[in-house]
């Protein structure tokens, strides 16, 4: 989920805490953010202003004197514990299992406790979000203060990772159409009248634009002044109302605000009438899924043939249905992801 407005002379830009999303509790968005560069999910929302922490190295593992890696016939799937990744987890475990491995799972609450598991090879494969993953394996090469190595392009992206997570014993595979980050939502109402579905014609209609988003939103790259700088908005007022929240969103529904900050994968938008508008000028940074494995366990090519069909399937849009699925409709994140799976043809 990422699009918004711009800032003038007299927008106000109030100073509250603000509540922090799932995916926010990562803990390696906001680390990105706080760079000069700048960067940007409801049932796996993605908040890049909460409060982060430096990104400890994870212990490094021991891929082969080649590079090359292995396929263990028993591996543990892994990574965070909040609705999209859960999903994720289950897709990549019963691809898995449906092709001949024996598969567990693990789970952990932030980013530095999973990654030393993948590092050790307690964990052997996770989902992971792009540019998020890239900036965590960069500070903990480089320090808290390195220049950002992620882009709006996920290929270009992966690239500039993947010497990083060699280091940690880490293969990075192909990266997923399906991205979760920032974005920005107005109703569909306003959407219909105005003939709007991107960030630019939003800027069009040269209108101060009141913003519902977290307070840090005023001033953070990705979010109000990324949405000035890159598209000429004129954010007028940011109202503190939280990531996504139900707050913010009625802001929008009842004419208190006009845009929303929401994530790319929230589920929630449509029931709501509303619409995300699209980054056409690429603000955000490259959250895209992407696979991530431990080289000596699982970099053999053996699970990348695995994966790389879903990868290659998947989309923002599937994204959003599978945790709405989940977190509106009350369904299991097992049921939902071999359903989604057998959809695709990907399962029998």
């Amino acid at each position: 989920m990422r699009p918004a407005p711009m800032k003038t002379s007299t927008s106000t830009r109030t100073k509250t805490p603000a509540k922090t999303s799932s995916k926010a509790r990562l803990s390696i968005l906001p680390l990105v953010l706080l760079t000069a560069v700048g960067l940007a999910a409801c049932g796996g929302s993605s908040n890049a202003f909460g409060s982060g922490s430096s990104a400890p190295a994870p212990s490094a593992g021991t891929p082969s004197a080649t590079g090359s890696g292995g396929d263990e016939k028993t591996l543990t799937v892994g990574g965070a514990n909040f609705t999209e990744m859960l999903v994720m987890e289950q897709m990549y475990g019963q691809l898995l299992t449906d092709a001949g491995y024996t598969v567990d799972y693990k789970t952990a609450d932030n980013r530095e406790i999973y990654a030393k598991s993948l590092a050790s090879g307690e964990i052997d494969v996770v989902p992971e979000y792009a540019a998020t993953m890239a900036e965590y394996l960069n500070r903990a090469e480089n320090g808290p203060d390195a220049a950002t190595i992620a882009t709006n392009d996920a290929a270009a992206t992966v690239a500039a990772m993947a010497p990083l997570a060699a280091k940690q014993g880490f293969t990075v595979l192909e990266p997923s159409p399906a991205a979760d980050q920032n974005g920005f939502a107005v109703t569909q109402e306003f959407s219909t009248a105005n003939r709007v579905t991107t960030l630019s014609q939003l800027a069009a209609l040269k209108k101060p634009v009141r913003l519902a988003a977290v307070v840090e939103c005023a001033d953070r790259p990705f979010c109000a002044p990324g949405l000035e700088k890159t598209y000429g908005l004129d954010v007028s007022e940011v109202l503190p109302l939280g990531f996504g929240s139900p707050q913010a969103k009625q802001a929008v529904l009842t004419g208190k605000a006009d845009l929303v900050l929401v994530g790319t994968t929230d589920g929630t938008l449509g029931a709501q009438k509303l619409v995300l508008l699209e980054d056409d000028k690429g603000l955000q940074l490259a959250d895209n899924l992407v696979p991530v494995v431990n080289t000596a366990s699982a970099g053999g090519g053996g699970v990348a043939a695995v994966l790389d069909p879903l990868s290659k399937a998947l989309t923002t849009q599937d994204l959003a249905r599978l945790n709405a699925e989940v977190d509106a409709q009350r369904k299991k994140p097992e049921d939902v992801a071999r359903a989604y799976l057998q959809s695709k043809g990907l399962l029998g």
